[in-house]
């Protein structure tokens, strides 16, 4: 009995078995197609060196320095764009492939030179006497003195002004004596001499407290007092004690230093960004950590001859007296603010020849190269008109690497294309000739 059951148990095991056997065998001739593709999909073609790609292997390897290679794998997908690459994914997070998202946002283009400072040539004025004279006191004689307006700067004995003085005097004891007078003419007539005499002292620069001093003492004032007419620095003195002056000599030069001038030099290529009212900063050595903001005052219509750069003015105000004029200056110029733009890094960016391209992330491990119009650059960030749109990933470091995979893989299939142009040409010798190029046939590709 006992022989009996374990005979009936084995059968049913084999009968077990084989039906078993029979449905996997059914099943792979259902899906076993299938499933070597997906084998094949997965399984890299070789593996290539990183730091030379010309350089492969049938089999994993490590370079001299220890790096693994890169496995490449077949491109099946009839839709890629040539030159798109595939990577290992973990091959790229060794490699450190970083990615950053296009956005939109508004940037600016800031422009960076060297300037000078320089007076406000507005803000200057040269003092000259009014009449011939000799300098009898100097009382600012120093230049980089501050002088507030109307101080005293010197006084001038001058033989016409004590001709002029004495004129009006005669014109006030005419008008006295005539006051009374029945005649309106006569009376007239003297008040008129007393104006115009007067305004003859005002012409020469005689101040109104010196004029009516003389009205009221009649009594001649030897020297004229030379008020500042600015309040300001002296910059320049052109005269000292002693020295005969016409009204052809220079006595002061004196500037307001409140609010100065940077001249700053552009090149040609960037004259297009800069336009009058732009703000600009400067910063300089002397105040370190301190930025001065100011505008873009004038462009001036030519370019200087030697260094091809168009001068641009800046105004900047200057009241705490820290922007000294004849100083070098670091200017940045800020531009008109683009709005709403696709942006990305800068470092993204690969140029290569006349052509201008990035990596965008199409899924795990693959890349694919788009050619990029760019507008201006501006703190690391590039603004892109025309390649990338708006939340697409693009590879902003190793994209070197990926680049030179992708020219590979771009001259390999034109390499392909023109192989299959000329087999279809010759009656079927495209086999051989893609043998002699390389290529690898399916029947190959099984042997190995």
């Amino acid at each position: 009995m006992n022989k009996s059951n374990l005979l009936i148990g084995s059968l049913i095991l084999v009968v077990g078995v084989g039906a078993g056997v029979g449905i996997a065998y059914w099943l792979l001739g259902q899906d076993g197609s299938s499933t070597v593709m997906v084998e094949e999909k997965t399984q890299p073609l070789f593996y290539r060196n990183p730091m030379n790609p010309e350089i492969t292997s049938p089999v994993p390897a490590k370079d001299s320095m220890g790096m693994d290679y890169l496995p490449v794998y077949a491109d099946n997908e009839k839709n890629d764009i040539v030159g798109t690459v595939k990577i290992d994914p973990v091959v790229v997070q060794n490699i450190g492939v970083r990615t950053a998202t296009a956005r939109r946002t508004s940037i600016s283009r800031t422009i960076r030179t060297v300037g000078r400072v320089d007076f406000d040539e507005k803000r200057m004025a040269r003092l000259h006497p009014k009449v011939e004279g000799w300098i009898e006191e100097v009382r600012v004689d120093k230049t980089g003195q501050y002088v507030e307006k109307d101080d005293i700067l010197l006084s001038i004995y001058s033989p016409k002004l004590v001709s002029t003085q004495q004129e009006y005097l005669l014109a006030l004891n005419n008008l006295s004596a005539l006051k009374k007078s029945p005649f309106e003419e006569i009376r007239q007539g003297a008040e008129d001499l007393v104006k115009s005499s007067r305004e003859r002292l005002t012409l020469l620069d005689v101040p109104e407290h010196q004029i009516q001093e003389l009205e009221q003492t009649r009594k001649i004032k030897k020297n004229l007092h030379i008020h500042s007419p600015v309040a300001g620095t002296v910059i320049r003195i052109g005269s000292r004690q002693g020295q005969y002056v016409t009204p052809k000599t220079e006595l002061y030069m004196m500037v307001d230093l409140s609010q100065v001038w940077v001249y700053a030099d552009v090149y040609e290529y960037e004259l297009p960004w800069v336009k009058v009212g732009d703000e600009v900063e400067v910063t300089l050595a002397s105040v370190p950590g301190k930025t001065f903001k100011g505008s873009l005052a004038y462009i001036y219509p030519y370019a200087e001859s030697k260094t091809r750069t168009t001068k641009v003015r800046l105004v900047f105000d200057n009241r705490q007296r820290l922007l000294r004029p004849n100083t070098f200056v670091e200017v940045s110029i800020q531009s008109d603010t683009l709005k709403n733009v696709v942006v990305i890094p800068a470092e993204a960016i690969i140029r290569s020849g006349d052509r201008t391209q990035v990596f965008v992330v199409r899924g795990p491990g693959k890349f694919e190269p788009r050619t990029v119009r760019l507008g201006f650059e501006s703190k690391g960030q590039v603004a892109v008109l025309d390649g990338v749109d708006a939340g697409d990933e693009v590879v902003t470091s190793a994209q070197f690497l990926v680049d030179s995979e992708s020219k590979l893989r771009e001259a390999t299939a034109k390499m392909m294309d023109t192989l299959k142009d000329s087999g279809n040409g010759q009656d079927g010798m495209g086999d051989h000739e893609g043998e002699r190029h390389g290529e690898i046939n399916p029947t190959d590709k099984e042997k190995t």
